[in-house]
């Protein structure tokens, strides 16, 4: 049980940047307006999806000895890995958009995320093996604690202090505009 243990805490560290890291890509405003909109950086996200399955995937199966045939028997795995695909990326789509419109709070909405993937996870295989398992209550008491954990998480993970601004913008240089950090004031429109 290691190997998967270990592929999960991964997962969980590789995807718990990746929410901190898409809310580096919000768009400096130009006068109250983002230069570009919150999907550019998504098109790139999609390159990276598919560059990384692609290649992985076909060096994987080479090392696990696989055919490389989709067709008669192996045609589900073009159906189920496709829909899995589709999953991951309308997620990714949500997760950028939450990103975006919390003005890149991955503090806020990493947590739901989280949570609320335990949470579907939990449901999904209850629904899909129906009448034929039977289903502790302490199933439901640990999707309310989580949730409950994703509130106390956000609610009190430390934000850091909002960046003070100069006295007066003409005693700043010019070029510290451009190289300054986005800032996540009330100026900014979701």
């Amino acid at each position: 049980m290691l190997i998967p243990i270990l592929f999960a805490i991964g997962t969980a560290l590789f995807w718990g940047c990746y929410g901190p890291t898409i809310g580096n890509a919000q768009a400096p405003r130009v006068n109250g307006v983002p230069l570009w909109s919150p999907f550019k950086p998504y098109v790139f996200i999609g390159i990276a999806y598919l560059v990384i399955a692609i290649l992985g995937g076909l060096a994987m199966m080479g090392v696990k000895g696989d055919s490389f045939s989709f067709s008669g028997e192996h045609f589900a795995t073009v159906k189920w890995g496709f829909l899995a695909g589709c999953l991951g990326a309308f997620g990714a789509l949500c997760l950028t958009t939450a990103m975006m419109t919390s003005k890149g709070n991955a503090l806020l909405v990493m947590p739901i995320v989280f949570g609320g993937a335990v949470s579907v996870s939990a449901l999904v295989s209850v629904l899909r093996l129906g009448d034929h398992v039977q289903v502790s209550p302490v199933l439901w008491v640990g999707m309310t604690l989580t949730v409950v954990g994703v509130v106390v998480v956000a609610m009190n993970t430390p934000h850091g202090h909002a960046p003070t601004k100069p006295a007066t913008e003409s005693s700043e240089p010019a070029e510290s505009h451009a190289a300054a950090p986005i800032e996540s004031d009330d100026t900014q429109a979701s």
